[in-house]
């Protein structure tokens, strides 16, 4: 992955480390319709940004994500002055969605397939009894120490999460769940790890792995792409999402909804309008899930 790219994600994590927040600042944005994903018209194979001018602006928008419950879309944008990434809610009250700024960045949201907690990179916070959530919490050793970009979880409390390296490099690592407490981590195979995988996403079943990488055979920059899990538990070779998905651009950051109707990911579009200022234009987009089944392996 070209280093100019890639700094634009990285740049948050390290900066956000030091700037962890323990209030929740409420600030209403503004109301949409009452409809599901914020009143926005489904896309179908060719995808689309998301949200334009509500989510998606010509700034840059990163990683957004909606809670098991779909009552809830996160996603991390930069603030007024765009000195800090901060992670930022539309949350659905009284059959309208309303903005809320959770916090100073930490990590890349992902939800618990309960919904109770919210994990940020190395870090997590729980819900409280009121709705709103905890302080966040470094995991447990040896995950709270590591440089996690992005940990999603399975159903089965299996956690793929990526290490990144100061060289730029990086792999995807597991470790599941036994008897209460995650085992050693363990490295992917290297038909995914290229010492440069990142951002991982775990079907709830497992079946499945997205995931972002620069290879041989790819569009350019960064390409998104999935393995499946074969019978014998192996994992597939990588398969590019197709020129639909990926461009020459960057693409990065790719989940599916909870409900499994739309794939979300994120793409620079071009660079933002201000000077001297490593911001690109990164944008939300999304498009029919359908994208994953036509991939998947015939029985």
């Amino acid at each position: 992955m070209k280093v100019t790219h890639f700094i634009i994600l990285i740049i948050g994590i390290f900066f956000c480390h030091a700037c962890e927040s323990k209030k929740q600042k409420k600030d209403i944005i503004s109301n949409t319709t009452e409809n599901a994903y914020l009143g926005q018209k489904p896309p179908g194979l060719v995808p689309k940004r998301f949200a334009p001018k509500l989510v998606t602006t010509t700034d840059w928008e990163y990683n957004g994500v909606f809670s098991p419950d779909l009552n809830e879309f996160y996603y991390i944008r930069l603030d007024e002055k765009r000195e800090k990434q901060l992670n930022v809610a539309y949350i659905k009250k009284d059959k309208q969605w309303v903005q809320k700024v959770i916090s100073k960045r930490k990590g890349s949201p992902f939800f618990s397939s309960n919904n109770n907690i919210m994990y940020l990179g190395n870090s997590f916070s729980e819900r409280t009894g009121n709705g709103n959530w905890s302080e966040i919490k470094k995991l447990d050793t040896p995950f709270d120490s590591l440089p996690i970009m992005r940990l999603s979880v399975s159903d089965k409390g299996t956690y793929f999460y990526d290490e990144f390296k100061r060289d730029f490099t990086g792999d995807i690592r597991y470790s599941r769940l036994v008897n209460g407490k995650h085992e050693k981590s363990k490295k992917l195979n290297a038909k995914i790890n290229t010492g440069r995988s990142f951002h991982p996403f775990i079907a709830p079943d497992e079946s499945y792995l997205l995931f972002d990488s620069e290879r041989e055979g790819g569009h350019g920059d960064s390409d998104i792409y999935i393995s499946f899990r074969q019978q014998d538990d192996s994992w597939s070779d990588p398969i590019n999402l197709g020129n639909q998905i990926n461009t020459a651009a960057w693409e990065a950051g790719a989940s599916i909804t909870p409900d499994g109707k739309y794939l979300f990911f994120n793409r620079i579009v071009g660079d933002v309008p201000y000077e001297n200022d490593d911001y690109k234009n990164v944008d939300i987009f999304w498009v029919d899930a359908k994208v994953i089944e036509n991939l998947r392996p015939k029985k």
